[in-house]
């Protein structure tokens, strides 16, 4: 009864595999294709129609139902604090916590980078050095000049005025944007502060030169030419003054070792003609400086560096060849002695002379923040001096190379930071030759506060500048025919609380 027992299985055949066969259709599973077709949606007529709600009356007034103002409390209130409030106030109107404090919504930078380095082969292949560098008016385009500061006679030597524009994304590090063939060597230069394309240049041979880079044909707009107002020395420096008289216009001061401080006006015809001009004379300095009798005889004595005082347009300062730092007012009447040949009358501007430095004076600089003048100043000597127009004394003197220091430069933005620019031979062995140093007084007197190595060889820095629109941006030109641009950390930018009063006290505390 229980035996096994194996049914047959049953089998189904399939209906649809044999009709399909039958029509000669593919064995597939797949559905049939899908009929599609495209027909445009898009209307042949636009209009538009305004989805923004209109508010109703109802609506207006149940807002102004829901906001409801207990004014009688809220006066209640303001009188009960208002002896507090204007309490505070005036605590607050008399506090100095916050003096100098300017709020940087820039990103921080804490290291100083060398964001460009900047050279013209054909120039170093006739191994010129870097001169001079200036910004222009916008701070995006940086000027060098080519010639040479060491020993030779380099006055019929083929020299270069180059720029580069920083803001540009195709920049090319070796391949300047303008460059400007000059048949002697340029000395110095500087960009006008207001017309970002013109360009002034003292030449070897004493001449000034003002150059229009807009002008692709002929750039040169106005010069000196060689006359009897000519400087008769390289000229070492030139600086763009506002005209009084001209509100738009310009003149142009320069300063070179023939001992004249010239000033010159735009002529129609393509001149620059003398409006005024100074000579420093060795026996018309005051004679409270202590020279050494028959130390420079009858002769003028050579300027090499001038700056004016931020806070009186009359008053400067500039640095000789014999070693001083002078004084020297623009209301001077005194004529200078000898006379000169010339179209204009030549005055004396020295009224106080400040102690030496042992050797040249190649750079001086004013403080753009101190009320009582301070300025720096640096020579062969390799001393910085910082000095108070008050005083004879420098306020203190730092030795920084064995032998050169061509530029010092106050910060813009920085009332306790300055840099200065080392030329060949270390007084420390920490320090190299061809160095940018960055002092920031707040934190030491005695020494840098970052010491940047320009470049590989050893070869000095003989041209600093910062930017003043980018304040980050500070430029030196060295021997080797090099701009490096340098972008500054937050620590040399960014002011302190209370930086004017460090300042007042440093000065003052050495004073005494």
């Amino acid at each position: 009864m229980f035996a096994d027992r194996t049914a047959p299985g049953a089998d189904v055949q399939s209906l649809w595999r044999s009709a399909r066969s039958a029509r000669c259709e593919a064995k597939s599973c797949q559905t049939g294709k899908i009929s599609t077709a495209e027909a445009a949606a898009q209307s042949h007529v636009a209009r538009d129609a305004a989805v923004q709600t209109e508010q109703s009356k109802d609506a207006d007034q149940d807002f102004q139902q829901q906001v409801q103002v207990d004014y009688p409390g809220l006066l209640s209130f303001l009188q009960r604090v208002e002896d507090a409030v204007i309490k505070e106030l005036n605590k607050n109107w008399r506090s100095h916590a916050f003096d100098g404090f300017e709020v940087n919504w820039t990103d921080q930078d804490e290291t100083v980078l060398c964001l460009h380095t900047l050279s013209y082969p054909e120039a170093q292949d006739q191994n010129l050095q870097v001169t001079s560098v200036s910004w222009n008016a916008t701070g995006s385009v940086i000027a060098c000049s080519y010639g040479r500061l060491d020993d030779g006679d380099w006055s019929t030597e083929k020299s270069y005025v180059c720029t580069w524009n920083l803001d540009r994304r195709a920049l090319n590090p070796q391949h300047p944007d303008l460059v400007l063939d000059v048949p002697s060597s340029v000395m110095c230069l500087a960009f006008h502060p207001s017309q970002p394309s013109l360009i002034a240049g003292g030449l070897f041979s004493g001449e000034l030169v003002v150059w229009d880079t807009s002008r692709t044909e002929d750039p040169v707009i106005w010069r000196t030419g060689m006359t009897d107002d000519t400087h008769t020395d390289p000229v070492y420096q030139v600086k763009w003054l506002p005209d009084t008289k001209h509100r738009n216009h310009c003149r142009l001061l320069s300063v070179a070792t023939d001992g004249k401080i010239l000033v010159w006006r735009e002529e129609q015809d393509g001149r620059l003609a003398l409006a005024e001009g100074f000579a420093i004379m060795a026996q018309q300095i005051p004679r409270s400086t202590r020279l050494k009798k028959g130390a420079w005889g009858e002769a003028a004595v050579g300027v090499t560096s001038l700056s004016f005082s931020h806070f009186d347009a009359g008053v400067f300062v500039v640095g000789v060849e014999g070693g001083f730092s002078l004084r020297c007012s623009a209301a001077a009447q005194a004529p200078a002695l000898p006379r000169r040949g010339g179209s204009v009358p030549l005055r004396a501007p020295a009224e106080f002379a400040f102690s030496p430095h042992a050797g040249p004076v190649y750079s001086v600089s004013c403080s753009p923040f101190h009320r009582q003048n301070l300025f720096l100043s640096c020579g062969t000597d390799g001393q910085v001096h910082l000095h108070s127009m008050l005083q004879t004394q420098p306020l203190f003197a730092l030795q920084l190379s064995k032998k050169y220091l061509f530029c010092v430069c106050w910060s813009p933005v920085r009332p306790l930071v300055f840099a200065a620019a080392s030329g060949e031979g270390n007084f420390n062995e920490s320090l190299s030759a061809g160095e940018v140093h960055l002092f920031d007084l707040a934190r030491s007197t005695q020494k840098p506060t970052v010491s940047l190595k320009q470049s590989v060889s050893e070869c000095p820095v003989y041209c600093l500048e910062f930017n003043t629109k980018h304040t980050r941006l500070l430029a030196a030109g060295d021997a080797a025919g090099t701009v490096r641009v340098w972008q500054l950390s937050s620590d040399f930018t960014e002011q302190g609380p209370r930086e004017m009063s460090h300042l007042e006290q440093l000065a003052s505390e050495i004073m005494d």
